[in-house]
């Protein structure tokens, strides 16, 4: 049975250009991108609660950076842990062993989530802030940065989808299942829809419906919920990203979903039992010197 309209061939070039051994690519432009729009958003909304610039660019820093650690470091504990131990520098540096600029290939967005909330939490802390009105205000704009991530990969053929019929079906040219007249289906494109009408509704809620007074836990309850569902149910419409998990009934990155699905979950009940705990933060104003 072949599909009804016509299958898109994915001819794309991960690379935008090169000089030498470096390339531009499309992914790190669309990560970027990503982390542009997020901060985009998160500026409205700390301009929305009379909170300053030098806070909002202190926390955007440190949530790139630590993003960027987890992403990465996650993708070899938790499908590559041997080429940690036998190449720990490229880990952390965008080259492969041989010194060749390749940029960061191999990221896993569970550690992106666990970075990100331990430092937030540590952040609240430091800053003595209710941790939940932090990750609250966070998990608004994380979804459009998420989704730019999966458009990425879809750039760089990668994270495919499995064989299919549908009508939709995208062959790939290009990567490891860059096999030519193999159909699959655009994961890629799943995820990227799912988060970014996530951004869509996260916007609407924070600014339309509650104006800033969110329940405490309501949206981080909502994004780890939903994210990570989606990412449960399409990965069984993905093909295995390591050697390790073929045979698998689950594969890694569904059962790293888990937990975070019942962690939302969880803070979803918080939130709607607790529907009047609504905290805020007022920024402390800087210490004027005595003369």
């Amino acid at each position: 049975m072949t599909p009804t309209l016509n299958f898109i061939t994915w001819t794309v070039s991960p690379e935008i250009f090169s000089i030498g051994s470096f390339s531009v690519r499309w992914y790190g432009v669309l990560l970027a991108f990503g982390f542009f729009l997020a901060y985009v958003t998160l500026s409205k909304i700390f301009k929305n609660e009379k909170l300053s610039q030098q806070l909002l660019d202190k926390l955007t820093i440190w949530c790139i950076v630590w993003t960027l650690v987890g992403l990465r470091l996650a993708h070899f504990l938790f499908y590559e842990p041997q080429y940690l131990i036998q190449h720990p520098l490229q880990v952390l540096l965008p080259f492969d062993e041989n010194w060749n600029f390749i940029g960061y290939q191999g990221l896993a967005s569970h550690g992106a989530v666990i970075a990100l909330i331990s430092f937030l939490t540590y952040f609240a802390w430091k800053h003595k802030m209710n941790a939940l009105w932090l990750l609250d205000r966070l998990c608004v704009v994380i979804p459009i940065a998420a989704a730019m991530v999966r458009l990425g990969n879809l750039m760089n053929h990668e994270i495919v989808g499995s064989i299919t019929q549908v009508a939709w079906a995208f062959n790939f040219t290009n990567g490891g299942y860059g096999v030519a007249d193999t159909l699959r289906h655009p994961a890629q494109l799943y995820e990227s829809l799912v988060y970014f009408s996530l951004y869509i509704f996260m916007v609407i809620y924070y600014f339309r419906v509650t104006k800033g007074n969110i329940p405490a836990g309501r949206t981080i309850g909502t994004l780890l919920t939903v994210i990570f569902t989606a990412r449960f149910l399409i990965e069984f419409v993905k093909e295995v990203q390591v050697r390790n998990e073929v045979g698998m009934t689950l594969n890694i990155g569904q059962w790293l979903s888990i937990p975070f699905i019942l962690i939302g979950l969880g803070l979803l009940i918080y939130s709607f039992i607790n529907k009047n705990n609504i905290p805020h933060y007022m920024e402390p104003k800087p210490k004027t010197s005595s003369k």
